[in-house]
């Protein structure tokens, strides 16, 4: 299964969500209107006496639940941070000394390097012995990705690789924003029992009878009465809402298991990990009270395995990943390590794997870090690369983007990636990578930050680019990808105002080339994503009759890139109109305003549907591969025009020469 096609899983596995809470709400409302029918003797006075209660009831339970799901859902825009914070997790700083918290983060940075995606924040949960994490988010902007200290404690490095790459696979199959709607919707459903516990609570305290009109006589108090009915139909709630997590998220468990094992290109980390699970006294159970509405998001069982269990059994996840896996091996671990747990540090020594902090390599003069392994291609080196071939990597990264991905972070000085990491260096850092190569447009650029923005972060933006100015363009992205986590530690105002200085780098001339430009787009749309997670552009509805024009606009700016000669650029651009609509022609006619056009394309070419997307980026890559050969330039183009449709593309390790 592709990306494209688990994109059109995705929204299938929504609609079914939104299919189980309507059948949940309308077994709730039956619930509590019977209790209202017979708690005010409904059936004994006229027709239109029982219309109406069961009129104002109804609407009264579905705007209960419907307004405590929208409340819900809107506390959760401040993205996966704002979870992981409410789980108890505490950021992980980007300087840490401690080895284990270092080695997390190499790992994460690491995989979203392989992935493509921006670096999320990384939290950790203090107080959770057991072995669990979970990814959150609206979206790869804004993700976050939270571990248990058991899980660093009892992980070695190679366990710990497998459980992040199985996070990871929830960040690019979209199945975190998936996520964070359930836990709004769950929170609807299970309103209830806080309402008719209130209710129940009054009733019992203003007398749990009250007189009837018969003299002598008494009947059970209403309010109680339907207090009690609103906390039965709560809980029948609470079942509703497992059901329906254990629907949506079980069979998803095993397809991000796979590709965790497609990830890392090896078994033994992920199904160590579950093996540690299921031989651990602690397990995965997790001891915040909010365990539960997270509990379809986590790596592991929140509570003691059950017929509500969110995830499958823990023995078939193993065997679907060892297949001759005899279950008797986790009694025998269980034996092992009840006297003496496993430490994941002491694994790593005795394994040989790679330690906490791996050691940089020296530096070259000038503050470039010196060449690790094979040297990078020029900026100018040709390389084929088959299209089939790109659209298999679309959000699929393979063992060796991974060890790629590693090298990249070898390959970044020291300096830079500190001025990355750090809060208050990666705003000029990030404006520098944006400064064009061409000299007269990096002075439009510098004097309209100055004059807009002060002239102190208009010179440090220039000192960046100066000292940027050697660094391969293979390295230029990623390095941009790893300010996310300082960025977004930073207050909203200040994000605005990068917003704004990034926006004016765009628009300061009109000469800014496709690369730059679409590396200041994708990175601009990162941020205004990350302040506001809950707004995306895609709808994932459009077709590409809707986007025809879009699309031309975009396949148009690419042939003319791609080509000195107009009569090359119009059969490139013809190649890719085969490919994005059989039987099509279109007129070569690229914009007068160049790349600046596609600011209104965007929009909606992000918001087609999978299979139509899928076309969009195949097209996009027959015009630029026209020629039969793609080079590096080309290759991160690519890269970064795919992030801006929100389909990540790995680092090509060698670019097609690997």
């Amino acid at each position: 299964m592709n990306f494209f096609e688990r994109q059109r899983q995705v929204r299938r596995l929504s609609t079914r969500l939104v299919l189980l809470f309507v059948l949940a709400v309308v077994g709730i409302v039956v619930v509590v209107n019977l209790a209202a029918v017979i708690a005010f003797n409904a059936t004994t006075g006229a027709p239109e006496r029982l219309i109406g209660l069961v009129t104002v009831v109804t609407l009264a339970t579905v705007a209960a639940i419907g307004l405590a799901a929208l409340v819900r859902t809107l506390t959760l825009r401040g993205g996966g941070g704002k979870v992981a914070r409410e789980l108890g997790g505490v950021p992980v700083p980007a300087d840490t000394t401690d080895p284990e918290l270092r080695r997390l983060r190499n790992v994460v940075e690491e995989m979203a390097l392989a992935s493509g995606v921006p670096v999320p924040e990384v939290y950790l949960l203090p107080e959770e012995s057991s072995i669990n994490a979970f990814a959150a988010g609206w979206g790869p902007s804004d993700a976050a990705v939270a571990v248990t200290r058991g899980a660093l404690q009892r992980l070695n490095r190679d366990e710990l690789q497998g459980v992040i790459a199985h996070e990871f696979a929830h960040v690019v199959n979209g199945d975190m924003r998936l996520n964070i709607r359930l836990m709004g919707l769950l929170f609807g459903i299970l309103f209830l029992t806080v309402i008719g516990r209130g209710m129940a609570r009054v009733g019992l305290l203003g007398g749990g009878r009250q007189r009837s009109n018969n003299s002598g006589g008494g009947g059970i108090n209403p309010l109680m009465l339907v207090g009690l009915a609103l906390l039965v139909a709560g809980y029948v709630g609470v079942l509703a809402g497992r059901l329906i997590q254990a629907s949506v998220s079980r069979q998803r468990e095993y397809l991000a298991d796979a590709s965790a094992v497609q990830y890392t290109r090896q078994t033994r980390g992920i199904a160590g990990a579950l093996k540690k699970i299921g031989g651990l006294t602690d397990g995965s159970e997790l001891k915040s009270p909010k365990r539960d509405e997270v509990g379809h998001m986590l790596f592991g069982e929140a509570t003691r395995a059950s017929w509500f269990a969110t995830h499958p059994p823990l023995v078939n996840r193993i065997r679907a990943l060892e297949p001759s896996f005899d279950p008797a091996e986790l009694r025998q671990l269980s034996q092992q390590w009840a006297a003496a747990p496993p430490s994941g540090r002491q694994e790593d020594v005795a394994l040989g794997l790679a330690p906490a902090a791996p050691a940089r390599p020296a530096q070259a003069p000038g503050g470039q870090a010196a060449p690790a392994g094979p040297a990078l291609p020029g900026h100018d080196a040709r390389v084929r690369v088959a299209p089939a071939e790109v659209l298999g990597r679309v959000a699929a990264p393979t063992e060796t983007a991974y060890t790629h991905a590693a090298a990249i972070l070898d390959r970044i000085p020291d300096s830079m990636l500190d001025r990355a990491r750090n809060r208050d260096t990666a705003v000029p850092l990030l404006l520098g990578l944006l400064l064009s190569a061409e000299p007269q447009v990096r002075q439009h650029q510098h004097a309209a930050l100055a004059d807009r923005h002060g002239p102190a972060l208009a010179d440090a933006a220039l000192r960046e680019s100066d000292d940027l100015a050697g660094l391969h363009p293979t390295l230029r992205l990623p390095l941009a990808e790893l300010t996310f986590p300082a960025l977004r530690a930073r207050p909203a105002p200040e994000l605005e105002s990068l917003l704004a200085a990034v926006f004016t780098l765009i628009h300061a001339d009109g000469a800014i080339n496709v690369t730059e430009y679409c590396l200041s787009r994708l990175l601009l749309a990162e941020i205004q994503e990350s302040l506001r997670p809950d707004s995306r552009w895609r709808t994932d509805r459009r077709t590409l009759t809707d986007a025809r024009s879009a699309a031309a606009f975009l396949l148009a700016t690419l042939a003319q890139v791609g080509h000195d000669d107009r009569a090359a650029a119009d059969r490139a651009f013809q190649a890719g109109i085969a490919t994005l609509m059989p039987g099509t022609t279109l007129p070569y006619a690229p914009p007068e305003n160049g790349v600046l056009a596609l600011e209104t394309a965007w929009p909606v070419l992000d918001g087609l549907r999978p299979a139509d997307k899928e076309r969009l980026v195949a097209a996009t890559v027959a015009v630029i591969s026209h020629d039969g050969t793609m080079t590096v330039a080309e290759i991160e183009l690519l890269r970064t025009i795919c992030g801006l449709l929100h389909c990540p593309l790995p680092p090509m390790a060698g670019h097609g020469i690997d």
